[in-house]
Order: structure tokens, then sequence, then C-alpha cells
């Protein structure tokens, strides 16, 4: 019997001696590195008119901080001029800078919040 075709070869390993620039496809697979997202901080100024109780507040209310934890963050805001408050990403940084800000002109102090790149 020789006459006879032979059966088609099943999908297995590539033939080493197969030509693969005669229209044949080699796709790459290249990994995606995905970059963590930037991260902010997000920062109160002294002033000599906002009251320390009310940054406390502010530290309580906004920044999820303790009494204790947000007395020693108000107490170097005053000593230092600033104090961070928390780090986070871009766009909860800038929504927490909106909250507080607002929350400031509502009460009438001039309390300063800002971000800036952690």
């Amino acid at each position: 019997m020789p006459d006879e075709p032979l059966p088609p070869t099943p999908p297995g390993p590539v033939d080493p001696n197969r030509d693969e620039g005669q229209g044949s496809v080699v796709a790459e697979r290249k990994l995606a590195r995905v970059q963590p997202p930037s991260l902010y901080q997000v920062v109160l100024l002294n002033d000599d008119y906002t009251p320390m109780e009310f940054v406390v507040m502010v530290l309580q209310e906004y920044f999820k901080r303790d009494l204790e934890t947000a007395t020693q963050i108000m107490l170097k805001i005053h000593h230092e001029g600033r104090g961070v408050c928390g780090v986070y990403t871009r766009d909860v940084a800038a929504t927490k800078v909106e909250l507080v800000l607002a929350a400031a002109r509502r009460a009438g102090h001039p309390l300063q919040c800002i971000m800036e790149a952690a």
C-alpha cells in the first residue's frame, strides 16, 4: 500500500527544520507592567487665625484621625508651619483638599490645605 496518503500531523512542537520565514507569523507576548499610582501628601498650612480646635476637628472628620493623633498633627502644624494629614492617590488627595477648603470657608476660617507629590 505505498500509494496511501499519510494521515495529517497533529499540532505539536515546532519542527526545527521548518522555515519560519515563509508565510508564518510569530507573535511575541510582552508582559505589561502596570505602574502603581502616584501618591500625594495632603498638607495643612499654619495660619494665625484658624482655631486649633477646628484643625483637630478637620483631622478627625476628613482624615479619620483619633483625638490624640489629630492633636499631635495640629501641634506639628502650629510649631513647624505645616503638617501632613495623609498620603493618598491623586484623586483622593484632591477630593480631601477640596472638602477641607470648603469646610474652612463655611466656618469662616482661612485654613489652607494643599497636596504635593509624596
